[in-house]
């Protein structure tokens, strides 16, 4: 496939950038920031387009959107419409509106449309869901996932990722989305949302890192109508820190034991067998292809999930 490069803004356009050139072919990069675009085209040497509508007017039949989350709507509406397939960063889009908005556009004009859940693509991830999908833990009613990292506490995450206008949040909608689309995946979505986000970075250096004061280490628990529970931990303060995902159900338990996933039901105690990781969702894009559990309806219930997180911190 051939593809443009819709933003420059997100830390993984640069690997995005080189599968698609590993894959298929890049015909240019365009971002609204004139300093950024001409130093990626350059870093990349790929060709600079000077404006998003000679993106759009391009022979790229896609374009992988890396933009400001806050622009997602504007940005996404108009690929659509000039019939660019789309491939995203997650989130989607800050409101169920914005979604509702680009999904309009993607199905009116036809286009494929796939979002970057990548951990669904994990076979250990695969596993552990199909588990429970084959009922192996009885009803399930309790999740945990953490994830987190040190960029905020070593000071490696661009100061982008604090414009809480851009991005809409801190940690939680950035790295805490993993969380939040698994628990969908394997729970589905739930109905009530409690939050405690802390700015826990404060020194001087970080001050000005983080004007904004947004979350740096966040925990939002989830509830379901029938009484299950979900936890999904998340921070940018946290060196060494394992993920961890655990699921319970009324007849067993799965958890992680190193690089392995264990259950134990009422049969007894045995690992988890797990397939190989599938292609990461921007693969499968550039090979034409759409990852299962990555499309828009999945993309926007991730959205709808961290308005209920953020509303309720």
């Amino acid at each position: 496939m051939r593809v443009a490069i819709l933003g420059a803004w997100h830390v993984h356009a640069d690997e995005y950038t080189k599968i698609a050139k590993e894959y298929g072919e890049v015909v240019g990069v365009w971002d609204s920031d004139a300093e950024r675009r001409a130093d990626f085209a350059n870093k990349h040497n790929i060709y600079e387009f000077s404006t998003l509508e000679e993106l759009l007017a391009s022979d790229a039949e896609g374009v992988i959107c890396n933009e400001a989350t806050n622009k997602h709507r504007e940005v996404l509406v108009a690929a659509a419409n000039a019939g660019k397939h789309i491939f995203t960063e997650k989130v989607l889009a800050l409101t169920e509106e914005d979604c509702n908005a680009i999904r309009e556009a993607v199905e009116r004009n036809g286009v494929r449309f796939v979002i970057s859940f990548f951990w669904k693509m994990l076979g250990s991830y695969r596993a552990v869901k199909k588990a429970v999908d084959d009922g192996l833990i009885g009803t399930p009613n309790y999740m945990r996932f953490r994830n987190c990292h040190d960029g905020s506490t070593s000071h490696w995450l661009p100061a982008h990722f604090y414009n809480k206008e851009q991005c809409g949040g801190g940690a939680m909608i950035d790295l805490g989305a993993h969380g939040m689309y698994l628990t969908h995946w394997i729970l589905g979505e739930p109905t009530g949302y409690r939050s405690a986000f802390e700015h826990f970075c404060r020194d001087e250096k970080d001050a000005q890192l983080n004007p904004d004061g947004i979350e740096d280490n966040a925990v939002t628990v989830m509830t379901y109508p029938n009484g299950a529970i979900a936890i999904n931990e998340t921070g940018f303060v946290s060196r060494g820190c394992p993920t961890t995902l655990e699921v319970g159900g009324v007849d067993g338990y799965i958890y992680q034991n190193g690089g392995k996933y264990v259950l134990r039901n009422r049969e007894g105690i045995r690992e988890l067998e797990i397939d190989e990781d599938l292609p990461k969702p921007i693969v499968f894009f550039v090979k034409g292809e759409t990852p299962e559990g990555c499309g828009i309806d999945e993309a926007t219930a991730l959205t709808r999930m961290m308005v209920g997180a953020y509303k309720n911190a």
